[in-house]
């Protein structure tokens, strides 16, 4: 169990201070995200996943572990109330790679207890990255959010 993991590659016209930035600033996760990311971003210091509606509930919640700006971010990942068996969260580590005017960004999520939760991640993963993408290349964000695109009919 937890063994399981995704990996989700996007590439980017910007820099990355501009990537790091639209994952570390609460106003701008908020924008592309849904969420407000919250922390200050340090080794050791906890972060929230924030609903924007004003409710200051986290639907997420975790550790960083890795902080080096603007190429790395490694954070736990879990329910509230989850984080105390630490050891049993997932992880979700941001590498952030420089290439001339382009940035690979590489979101891995690891220790996911099942195929199920594979699936979610992949879906999630896909379209956050693909929202981030657009904000960062236009200035503004997709005109739906993309999580709720509605599944495919089986017919």
């Amino acid at each position: 169990m937890g063994r399981l993991s995704c990996r989700y590659v996007s590439y980017l016209a910007g820099t990355p201070d501009q990537v790091w930035y639209a994952l570390t600033d609460a106003d701008l996760t908020a924008a592309y995200w849904g969420h407000s990311n919250v922390s200050d971003w340090r080794p050791g210091s906890p972060w929230e996943h924030r609903r924007t509606d004003g409710s200051g509930i986290a639907d997420v919640v975790g550790t960083v572990l890795e902080s080096v700006p603007p190429t790395r971010l490694v954070s736990t990942w879990a329910l509230p109330g989850d984080e105390a068996g630490a050891a049993d969260a997932s992880r979700v580590t941001f590498g952030i790679e420089a290439w001339e005017d382009l940035v690979r960004l590489t979101v891995t999520h690891e220790n996911l207890s099942d195929e199920a939760e594979v699936a979610e991640a992949e879906a999630g993963w896909a379209a956050v990255v693909c929202n981030l993408k657009t904000l960062i290349e236009t200035g503004r964000t997709l005109p739906q959010q993309p999580w709720l695109f509605p599944e495919a009919s089986a017919g």
